[in-house]
């Protein structure tokens, strides 16, 4: 099995250099746009047999397409992201852990930032894969619950599990057990997505919030209190606020949360459901408190002192956005190897160190505390056993769920 050697991991420029709200990251953050809409599966099959280096080859395979490889006479890998999520040196014209896996490997790296919203790329992919086209890439980083549909639909190729035996060593236990995809048989997570409780302490001026229950309940946050039209993280804490495991809902459990909204919006307590735009507010004050994702709470207190942010008694949601290779591309070897080469926590601390989400990598913290101390001690970014512990993931949905679901938030939330 190729074994890579270890590089001087690439170091990241200071976390809030260039990127307060006005500019960088948080202008266009990861989270910028709705990544709600129809999306979920059903869960795909079990392990299979041992494979190379003892590593499961796991997974049932539900129809991805082997591809003639050509990875060993063209010395590339498209790699299709999303915007400002990944590092880049101070200049903003090079990403310092792509250069590293040219440098180690020979492989160039056609890196596109051309993911700007689930929905909007996979209208833009869906005929391609539909018909049995090559997409032009070869490596896609698309959120669970999308990931989800295009495995159980066929679209995207099963890893080979000898290229990836950092990822399999070094995936975090938080990540490894998801019910869409057991034994991460077509993908590994590129960052997680924490959503937590997020506040402005000035313009709460000394009331106390702790959980889903304050915001939706306490009369002197009517109107200042934010949630996410994301459909899976707020109904996902209201869950977890009611005692109710998102990774268990039922149809009763979830409209008993959806009521709960729906009482908070009819007595003007939810002042809007927003996407990222929920930053401006919270650190204005016209939002006092609010649902928020992990990474933006990062950015927002290295710039805002008055922001913070609470993981609630009964436990947060997390989500991931998975790296895949899609059927018919050309450069699948090369692509499990860069897949592979974000798990060597030297890397992943690279990466880390700039997008502030959480790093699915386990061993990632002393590399990480090299660049940036705070960033290694901070949960959201490297959760601690006790923080992991309270992570919780909406379940996989089938499609008429989906469509279900989905249809009554929107309802909801006036989408």
């Amino acid at each position: 099995m190729e074994q890579y050697e270890p590089d001087r991991p690439p170091q990241a420029p200071p976390r809030t250099a260039g990127r307060g709200p006005t500019g960088g990251r948080t202008a266009l953050t990861r989270r910028s746009l709705l990544r709600a809409g129809a999306g979920g599966a059903l869960a795909v099959g079990g392990l299979g047999a041992l494979s190379a280096c003892g590593i499961p080859a796991a997974g049932k395979t539900q129809g991805g397409t082997a591809t003639e490889d050509h990875s060993a006479e063209e010395k590339t890998v498209n790699f299709s992201n999303w915007p400002e999520y990944i590092d880049v040196d101070d200049s903003g014209k090079h990403h310092p852990t792509l250069e590293a896996f040219t440098k180690s490997t020979g492989v160039q790296v056609k890196y596109t930032e051309d993911i700007n919203d689930n929905n909007e790329f996979f209208g833009k992919i869906k005929p391609q894969l539909a018909a049995g086209q090559d997409t032009g890439r070869d490596i896609i980083v698309l959120t669970d619950w999308l990931a989800a549909r295009v495995i159980r639909l066929g679209w995207v190729q099963k890893l080979d599990p000898a290229n990836l035996p950092h990822a399999f060593a070094n995936l975090s236990a938080q990540f490894r057990s998801p019910d869409w995809d057991p034994g991460h048989a077509y993908g590994y997570p590129w960052q997680g997505v924490s959503t937590v409780i997020a506040f402005n302490k000035k313009a709460l001026d000394g009331i106390e919030v702790k959980s889903v229950s304050d915001l939706l309940d306490n009369p002197k946050l009517r109107g200042r209190v934010g949630f996410l039209q994301e459909m899976r993280d707020s109904i996902g804490m209201t869950l977890l606020d009611m005692g109710k495991d998102p990774a268990k809902v039922t149809d009763d459990d979830y409209d008993a949360a959806l009521a709960r909204l729906q009482k908070a919006v009819d007595k003007g307590q939810i002042r809007r459901f927003t996407g990222n735009d929920y930053t401006s507010d919270l650190s204005k004050g016209d939002l006092a408190a609010c649902v928020a994702w992990g990474g933006d709470v990062v950015q927002l207190k290295a710039d805002n002192p008055a922001i913070d942010y609470v993981i609630p008694a009964g436990g947060y949601m997390t989500s991931t956005d998975v790296m895949l290779v899609p059927n018919k591309a050309r450069h699948k070897t090369n692509a499990e190897r860069l897949i592979d080469f974000y798990y060597r926590p030297e890397q992943a601390a690279a990466l880390a160190a700039y997008v502030n989400y959480v790093s699915p990598v386990d061993g990632v913290r002393p590399y990480l505390a090299k660049i940036d101390a705070s960033a290694a001690d901070n949960p959201l970014i490297v959760p601690t056993k006790d923080t992991a512990a309270r992570s919780h993931s909406f379940r996989a949905l089938g499609e008429k769920e989906e469509t279900a679901y989905e249809e009554k938030f929107a309802k909801l939330t006036g989408a």
